[in-house]
């Protein structure tokens, strides 16, 4: 059977490299989300007027991508996916809902 991409890369050394570096790979999954948070506190906080200028669409999108991502995450058992793709539906989803509240359904 032909070795897949991922296979070939595990031998590598940077597949190695990152291999022993699964724990700052979860850091980076955990704290890339969170790079949303600006966009939340001018949303819910700062900015609410300006909600309509945001994406309800775009956002829907991140929300759904997420969720699959966070899926495919459990089932291949991998961490730093399914937790960064957790957080970052959270987030999005945070942001949807906030751009309906102040805004109703844009596009």
């Amino acid at each position: 059977m032909a070795e897949t991409f991922a296979q070939k890369l595990e031998k590598t050394n940077l597949g190695q490299w990152l291999k022993r570096f699964e724990g700052f790979m979860v850091f980076v999954g955990v704290v890339g989300p969170f790079a949303t948070l600006p966009q939340l506190v001018k949303l819910y906080f700062t900015h609410s007027q300006h909600a309509s200028g945001q994406s309800l669409i775009t956002w829907s999108l991140y929300a759904a991508l997420s969720l699959l991502w966070f899926i495919y995450g459990l089932v291949v058992g991998k961490l730093p996916i399914y937790v960064g793709n957790g957080l970052s539906m959270a987030l999005n989803i945070l942001m949807v809902v906030g751009i309906l509240i102040h805004s109703g359904i844009t596009f």
